[in-house]
């Protein structure tokens, strides 16, 4: 990168109105004055800062006082009133200046400030620099692996010198050969991409030297292991293959009844995936599938027609769900759809009433029962099926361990299939083709509106606003806030947000973990049936909620999701064809750097790009973990979950399958 001399002292000021006003000379004329207001202005000591070589500031408060002054987080500082972190350099454009600074810390003190030139100001303009386009999903800054040199963070790409060969190059930082030296830099040629993949993992990776050994005995032992997991994946499913049951023989008119009755165009992938269904229950083998896709993507309506497939050949259905209220949903869905071709559903769990639990536990047992929807209380000992068929297991994962046990041994004895909004890694998914079956469902409904995705300061006008113009159109909020202590008071300011405005002020029910499931459920069914406006709940909401009239999303505090909660919360809403709007909230003054940072992450993952996959990468740990479980983290973690997933190909592929 080039630059200009270092420069003793830089005065950043904010972008109000009063200092746009004034252009670049200014602020040099009158730097003596400003000095001295500094001091003696609160004005100015609100709206400006001096920094000076050796000044004794943390990184974490100057990051604070920039977003308090109004200045944007970015990638890069592409224009005037943006920042950027890059580990210990705080990158600024201020708005009283013709380009940005870099402002290098040692410790907790400014250590060089040195002016940057040429990357963000060619031609006089402000075109985005080269580090801030996202090249295969790289993203400046993040973490990427190498297959041959390891774990090192990239730094963006950089141009071949004039008249060289090749190509622009990966930058990628590594460790420093040693204490107090500069990081080793490794330029990966662009035509050599294959090599490079983003680092996937649920923990910070830790960064190796080139040219160390470490890197290749940490991808010999997690090869081993890769090899290990295959092997016993394969004598597991390998297993299950040798059990036989009867081809089922559903009725179709029956099915293409069910098809006719529903509401909405099937996408490709929902098709797909029944179709791989039908395939499975038309052999001689049970099946064992996972049916992956995002939330609201349309798997339990795939699950109702193998469902109606199974009870159409005269099998019983159970379908276990790891929550009381996931379990009402899924009652509520699946009697709605199949109660239109005379299918019987029951509903069992620890809040059906004692009479009513025993009339069904005897109808399951004489088979007057098709289909039965419960929690874990199915697994229970008193549980006999006259003739069970089919289990439909939604998000496995959430299971205790002797539940999960359960389900194995179901697996031994009936067909299951699995339903998860864990997406698996498509490398994964290829993989594990040749040993478990899985469908993805990877498209949206049709007709589905991208919802509008906001991170926005704290207001109360921005609260007020957002439920307001959601209830003027006969819709609902949700209002996240999770922190159980406090969930009350944030009741009572809402309520006071609309006293005295001439208006009703808006119903409002809270919901979390340590109420009652009976008191929870009263409270889902008030918000259902539209007696409540607005649902103040923790993060107990993030799962299997599904109101079509609920299309507003407000988080408290933003700073304290991750970004796979906020995927998932996100999907609560925007479920039809109406246009929903989510809000994540910060408060400024409270902001912290790794505040920050999520804040960042929260704008990539609103922009529904290459931010959506970053978005799910946590995600994608679970997924994987659904299939080897926790004991694979440790590996996962070392090497990514990418070049894990290509080591359990590879072992897959030596198998004699």
């Amino acid at each position: 990168m080039n630059t200009i001399p270092d420069k003793a002292e830089l005065l950043i000021v904010s972008p109000t109105p009063q200092n746009l006003e004034r252009d670049d000379l200014w602020f040099a004329e009158n730097l003596a004055t400003i000095k001295k207001a500094l001091l003696a202005n609160p004005w100015w000591r609100n709206n400006a800062l001096l920094i000076e070589r050796d000044l004794a500031i943390k990184p974490s408060l100057l990051i604070r006082r920039l977003m308090d002054m109004g200045y944007e987080r970015a990638g890069v500082p592409a224009g005037r009133g943006i920042f950027a972190v890059h580990g210990g350099v705080v990158d600024v454009w201020p708005v009283n200046e013709r380009r940005p600074y870099a402002i290098e810390f040692s410790g907790n003190s400014v250590s060089a400030i040195i002016a940057r030139q040429d990357i963000y100001t060619r031609g006089g303009g402000v075109p985005p620099p080269r580090a801030a386009k996202k090249t295969h999903t790289f993203i400046p800054g993040g973490y990427v692996v190498h297959t041959d040199h390891g774990i090192g963070i990239f730094r963006g790409m950089q141009a071949a010198a004039p008249g060289a060969d090749t190509g622009d190059f990966y930058t990628i930082e590594y460790a420093p050969p040693g204490p107090g030296r500069a990081p080793d830099i490794l330029l990966v040629p662009a035509d050599q991409h294959e090599r490079l993949t983003p680092y996937v993992g649920l923990s910070t990776p830790v960064i190796h030297r080139l040219g160390g050994a470490l890197w290749s005995r940490t991808r010999r032992k997690v090869r081993e292991d890769a090899e290990k997991t295959a092997r016993a994946l394969f004598e597991l499913y390998h297993k299950r293959h040798g059990a036989m049951r009867p081809a089922y023989a559903p009725d179709t008119l029956l099915i293409d009844q069910l098809h006719a009755t529903f509401r909405h165009e099937e996408t490709p992938d929902q098709h797909r995936a029944e179709r791989d269904i039908m395939a499975d229950l038309a052999r001689e083998r049970p099946m064992d599938r996972v049916l992956v896709g995002d939330v609201g993507f349309g798997k339990t309506e795939v699950a109702i027609r193998a469902a109606a497939a199974v009870i159409s050949a005269g099998r019983q259905v159970a379908v276990l769900s790891p929550t009381t209220v996931l379990a009402a949903q899924h009652e509520r869905t699946f009697r709605d759809r199949l109660e239109q071709i005379a299918v019987r559903v029951d509903a069992l769990s620890r809040l059906t009433a004692p009479e009513q639990a025993h009339r069904v536990v005897r109808r399951i047992a004489d088979g007057s029962t098709d289909c039965v929807v419960g929690t874990s209380r199915l697994l229970s000992s008193d549980i006999t099926f006259k003739n069970l068929g089919l289990v439909i297991i939604d998000e496995e994962q959430r299971f205790g361990v002797r539940q999960k046990e359960r389900c194995k041994e179901l697996r031994a004895e009936v067909d299951v299939l699995s339903l998860s909004a864990t997406p698996i890694p498509r490398t994964l998914s290829l993989a594990l083709a040749k040993l478990r079956d899985i469908s993805r469902i990877d498209t949206p409904p049709q007709g589905r509106v991208p919802i509008a995705t906001s991170v926005l300061p704290h207001t109360p006008k921005i609260i007020r606003d957002a439920i307001t113009f959601e209830m003027a159109r006969g819709g609902q909020i949700y209002f996240l806030h999770n922190r159980i202590e406090t969930i009350g008071m944030i009741r009572e300011r809402l309520v006071k947000l609309f006293q005295g405005r001439g208006s009703a002020p808006p119903r409002i029910g809270i919901i979390h973990g340590r109420m009652s499931e009976a008191a929870m459920m009263r409270i889902m069914e008030d918000f259902r049936s539209h007696a409540i406006d607005i649902l103040l709940a923790t993060t107990i909401i993030e799962n299997g909620l599904d109101i079509s009239s609920a299309n507003t999303l407000i988080v408290d505090d933003a700073t304290r999701l991750g970004l796979a909660q906020a995927h998932q919360l996100r999907g609560r809403i925007g479920r039809g064809e109406t246009q929903a709007f989510a809000y994540f909230l910060y408060r400024p003054r409270r902001l912290t750097e790794k505040g920050a940072r999520r804040l960042d992450a929260l704008k990539e993952y609103a922009e529904l790009g290459a931010g959506y996959d970053i978005a799910l990468r946590d995600l994608e740990i679970r997924g994987a973990g659904n299939v080897f479980g926790r004991e694979q983290s440790g590996a996962i973690n070392k090497v990514g979950l990418n070049l894990y997933c290509q080591m359990i190909a590879d072992a897959v592929d030596d198998l004699p399958v």
